[in-house]
């Protein structure tokens, strides 16, 4: 992975507060601010953090172009950032906001749009998707 600048105008004391993965970043989950909606994740480094905080628009680093990007600079489906918190551990961002359009890449409203996975009772057994795509024919 290329080396991007270690300079960065982050707050000192959330620089100190976050925990980086071996290249640096760590991941961002985009929130509906006002439904709960998780839309995507992303990844962000110091600098990504620091110019969401500053800009109001989310901004993530792509690991696979190596470059920082901004949520609806290409596509309109922006992301207007109404508030920014870290997790208990420090490792993962949750990055409230107002979406403008779809989330996804795939044109989806959010990344998690393709349907549920059976889960696990705690018997053993496997619960069937529920009609409204929750764990069990009940919707819990």
């Amino acid at each position: 992975m290329p080396a991007r600048s270690p300079a960065t105008s982050l707050d000192p004391e959330i620089a100190a507060r976050l925990k980086r993965d071996a290249h640096g970043l760590f991941p961002a989950v985009a929130q509906q601010h006002d439904t709960g909606e998780v839309l995507m994740l992303g990844w962000m480094d110091d600098e990504a953090l620091h110019r969401t905080l500053t800009t109001g628009r989310a901004t993530y680093f792509s690991r696979s172009r190596q470059e920082y990007w901004v949520k609806g600079d290409t596509s309109g489906h922006t992301q207007h950032v109404r508030s920014v918190a870290l997790d208990c551990d420090g490792d993962t961002v949750l990055v409230k906001v107002d979406q403008v359009g779809a989330a996804c890449h795939t044109g989806d409203r959010t990344c998690f749009d393709a349907g549920t996975l059976p889960a696990v009772r705690t018997d053993g057994s496997r619960a069937a998707a529920g009609p409204d795509g929750s764990d069990g024919p009940d919707g819990q």
